[in-house]
C-alpha cells in the first residue's frame, strides 16, 4: 500500500511537471529559449514543450508594430534658437534573438539615439527650415535610426515629429504674424465681396436702363405705326371717295361744292391770309341764296 501511494504521488508530480512545461505560443509572439544558460532557439506560434531543468524561456517578445512617444527634447538650431521637439517612433522587432542579446534596455537605447539624431539633424538647420522641413527631418531620422537599430533586431518603420515648440517670444511673434495674415485675408475677402456687390448692382441698373429704353422704343414704334395706319386709313377713304365720285360722273356744281368743303377744311388751319378762288366765291354766293330761298 505505501508503495502504491509513492508511485501515485510520483506520477502526479511528473504530470504536474510535464503540464507546467507545455507552452502555447500565441500569434505575433516569439519565445527566446535558453538551454543550460545558452541561447538555443526561438519558438514560433504553436504548441511547444520545454525540457524541465535544461531549458528555460529567456524572453517573450512581441512581433507586432509598436509605438513609442518620447517626451520633448531641447534642440538648438543652427541660428542658436532652442526648441522643444517631441518624437513618435513606430518600430517592429524582427529578430527576437538580437533584441534579447543585442542591447541592454532597448527602449532607453532607442530614446537616447533618437534624441542624439534629432539634435544632429536640427543643428544643421535654421529656425525657418526646421519649421518647414518636418518631412525631411522625419525621413532622415527614420533612415539613421533604422540603420542603427538593425543590430538590435529592430526595424524602424516611421518617425514623426509630434510637435515643434519654439521659444515663447518667437511663438508670440508667429501668432502676431498669423493674426495679421488672417486680418489681411479677411480684408481681401470683404473687399472682393463689396466689389462683386457693386458689380451686381451696376449690372442690374444697366439691365433696367436697357429694358426702359427698349420699352420706350417699342412705345414710339407702336405710336408711329398707329399714326401711319390712321393716315393710311384717311388717305384710303379719300381715294375711295374720289374713285366713287369719278365713277358717278358728277356735275360741275358738285365738284365745286367739294372744292368748297375742302376750302372750309383748309380755313380751319393756322393761316392768317386765305385767297378764295372766284369759282368758290360764286359758289358760296349761290349756296347762300339757296339757303335764303329754302328758309321759310
Amino acid at each position: 500500500m505505501p508503495e502504491f501511494i509513492y508511485i501515485t504521488a510520483a506520477v502526479i508530480v511528473i504530470l504536474i511537471i510535464l503540464i507546467a512545461n507545455i507552452k502555447i505560443v500565441q500569434q505575433a509572439k516569439g519565445y527566446v529559449i535558453e538551454r543550460f544558460g545558452v541561447f538555443h532557439t526561438v519558438w514560433g506560434t504553436g504548441l511547444r514543450f520545454k525540457i524541465p531543468i535544461m531549458e528555460r524561456v529567456s524572453k517573450i517578445v512581441s512581433l507586432k508594430e509598436q509605438v513609442v512617444d518620447f517626451p520633448p527634447q531641447p534642440v538648438i538650431t543652427k541660428d542658436n534658437v532652442t526648441m522643444q521637439i517631441d518624437t513618435v517612433i513606430y518600430f517592429q522587432i524582427t529578430d527576437p534573438k538580437l533584441y534579447t542579446y543585442g542591447v541592454e534596455h532597448p527602449m532607453s537605447a532607442i530614446e537616447n539615439l533618437t534624441a542624439t539624431t534629432l539634435r544632429n539633424i536640427v543643428g544643421e538647420l535654421e529656425l525657418d527650415q526646421t519649421l518647414t522641413s518636418r518631412d525631411v527631418i522625419n525621413s532622415k531620422m527614420r533612415a539613421i535610426l533604422d540603420e542603427a537599430t538593425d543590430p538590435w533586431g529592430i526595424k524602424v518603420n516611421r518617425v514623426e515629429l509630434k510637435s515643434i515648440l519654439p521659444p515663447r517670444e518667437i511663438q508670440d511673434s508667429m501668432e502676431k504674424q498669423m493674426k495679421a495674415e488672417r486680418e489681411r485675408r479677411q480684408a481681401i475677402l470683404q473687399a472682393e465681396g463689396e466689389k462683386q456687390s457693386q458689380i451686381l448692382v451696376a449690372e442690374g441698373e444697366k439691365q433696367a436702363a436697357i429694358l426702359r429704353a427698349d420699352a420706350s422704343r417699342q412705345s414710339q414704334i407702336l405710336e408711329a405705326e398707329g399714326e401711319a395706319q390712321a393716315i393710311l386709313t384717311v388717305q384710303k377713304a379719300l381715294a375711295d371717295s374720289i374713285v366713287m365720285l369719278n365713277e358717278s360722273n358728277p356735275r360741275e356744281s358738285i365738284l365745286k361744292l367739294k372744292s368748297l368743303e375742302a376750302f372750309v377744311k383748309a380755313a380751319d388751319g393756322q393761316a392768317t391770309k386765305i385767297i378764295i378762288p372766284s369759282e368758290i366765291q360764286s359758289l358760296a354766293g349761290l349756296a347762300a341764296g339757296l339757303k335764303e330761298t329754302l328758309t321759310p
